[in-house]
């Protein structure tokens, strides 16, 4: 790898069925010190006392929020929303968010709803600089960012540090063509999404070590690895 400095974190969305003390206790007996949490189960966005005690919580177990994992989704959730996301992400102490980027491959938009979209995007980005935070977008089938080309022509219409990228291997791709899309999106990106799957099967991590480190080794600079699924 070009740079050992990784950061080791979880995404709570994999545990769902847990609540967030739960998930914090077990993080800390596995010496992991970072956290991403979701939005839809864990940390709604509107529910200031809950993140209020989640906040409470991290202090407690010496566990940091690495980023906010949201659902907003680019093109579909009103951009007024935005700033509610963005508050909540502060309360969970952390300036990085997660986003999706519209609902369709850029293979399906049309030229109209493209335009569109990186409309909402440039929107957003602005948002972003003006609250001093990071939207990092997930790497995602059926969005914008499937196609390499597309997540490729995003950063560089929108061109800001405050507007990045997640990555994670795609499970149905090889690891060549992943090796790709990891080595031309690294300059972008945030935070990974650390999982091994081949298609609809998972296995344990473990099985994927050398894979990993060539994937890693596309990343030049310190990166956040969060564990999912």
């Amino acid at each position: 790898m070009k740079n050992e400095q990784f950061n080791l974190g979880l995404v709570s969305v994999s545990f769902r069925q847990h609540r967030p003390q739960e998930i914090l206790e077990a993080a800390q007996k596995a010496g992991i010190s970072l956290i991403e949490w979701g939005s839809d189960i864990h940390a709604p966005c509107h529910d200031t006392e809950r993140l209020m005690e989640i906040a409470a919580l991290q202090r407690e177990y010496g566990v940091t929020c690495s980023s906010y994992g949201t659902y907003f989704r680019l093109g579909e959730t009103p951009m007024e929303e935005l700033r509610h996301y963005i508050a909540a992400a502060k309360l969970l102490g952390t300036d990085v968010l997660r986003l999706w980027c519209g609902k369709k491959s850029g293979a399906d938009l049309t030229e109209a709803e493209k335009q569109a979209l990186l409309a909402q995007c440039l929107e957003a980005e602005k948002i972003a600089r003006e609250e001093n935070v990071t939207l990092c977008m997930e790497c995602h089938r059926k969005t914008l960012t499937e196609r390499l080309p597309d997540a490729i022509e995003l950063m560089e219409r929108v061109n800001s540090p405050h507007f990045r990228m997640y990555w994670h291997p795609f499970r149905w791709q090889s690891e060549a063509e992943n090796l790709v899309y990891a080595q031309a999106i690294a300059p972008y990106t945030r935070h990974i999404h650390v999982f091994q799957w081949k298609g609809e099967a998972r296995f344990p991590l473990r099985e994927g070590i050398a894979e990993w480190r060539s994937y890693l080794g596309q990343f030049s600079l310190p990166h956040t690895l969060l564990l999912e699924f």
